[in-house]
């Protein structure tokens, strides 16, 4: 992949530092980001619960914190994901525990200056009634979106790949959960997560969800395809997807959330280019 575009360079990169720098312990993983060239990551739920205990939530801050890098975003707890788990807050029987872990999620971006809040939607769940599902998560996003306001920041809600029970599949699908919230609940703080890796593994029209919902995208991330590798590993069409986002006003972060496969997984990206300049 070619980053040699001034309106590329511009743009700002984040690590997730849940599929990236796997080998080494999580709490390392920040330093090991920082190491690497970075300033900023950002994390899956990194905890095995939904309200983890007071030494654990101080035990992240403090890696992060000791760093010396941002912590741009924050998914709020999914359930078991290596399981099939991909959401919690439209299942019925897990509601409660995605409005527990509210207050922790949020809180923890309080302290590190976060502002973005990945909410996955949830699995369809056998036997339960769709319409009842989409009225919870409604409620549940609108509730979330309010605390997440209460700091400036925002909640993401994401189409991903790979979850056959997962009813967000396009950018137009999360969308429309984002004016629902809004319409129902009087909550404008939900934004697109526009991963271009998932979009397109499920065949959305890249090119023309910049084109429609750049002013609904409150962050990026990006994977090559096939095989979510690296950037350059394989044929999406990237550069011209981070130019045509630039173009469109898009300046916030990218978030690098792939499967790395070599020993240096950002070898794809010069050093100089790593750091923001601006955030």
């Amino acid at each position: 992949m070619k980053i040699g575009d001034a309106d590329v360079t511009a743009l700002s990169w984040t690590v997730n530092c849940s599929i990236l720098l796997t080998d080494i312990p999580l709490l390392e993983r920040p330093r090991a980001a920082r190491d690497a060239g970075f300033d900023a990551v950002e994390f899956w739920w990194p905890f095995a619960e939904a309200v983890p205990g007071d030494r654990e939530v101080d035990g992240f801050v403090r890696a992060v914190r000791d760093a010396g890098v941002t912590l741009t975003g924050l998914n709020f707890a999914a359930g078991d994901m290596p399981s099939g788990d991909r959401g919690l807050l439209s299942d019925p029987a897990r509601s409660a525990e995605f409005v527990d872990n509210i207050d922790v999620t949020v809180g923890i971006g309080a302290q590190l200056g976060t502002r973005g809040f990945n909410a996955l939607y949830g699995n369809r769940v056998e036997g339960t009634d769709p319409v009842a599902q989409d009225e919870i998560a409604s409620a549940n996003l609108a509730r979330a979106g309010r605390a997440a306001a209460e700091i400036g920041a925002v909640v993401l809600v994401e189409p991903v790949s790979g979850a056959p029970a997962y009813p967000l599949l396009t950018a137009s699908d999360a969308v429309a959960v984002l004016d629902r919230v809004r319409d129902e609940h009087g909550v404008d703080s939900l934004r697109l997560l526009a991963d271009l890796y998932h979009l397109a593994v499920n065949g959305d029209d890249v090119d023309g969800v910049i084109d429609r919902f750049a002013d609904r995208v409150g962050h990026v991330q990006i994977a090559d395809a096939p095989g979510r590798g690296a950037p350059g590993t394989g044929e999406l069409p990237l550069t011209a997807q981070l130019e045509r986002l630039a173009r469109a006003g898009y300046t916030g972060r990218i978030g690098l959330e792939y499967k790395a496969a070599e020993a240096d997984p950002f070898a794809w990206l010069p050093l100089d280019q790593r750091a923001a300049t601006t955030v």
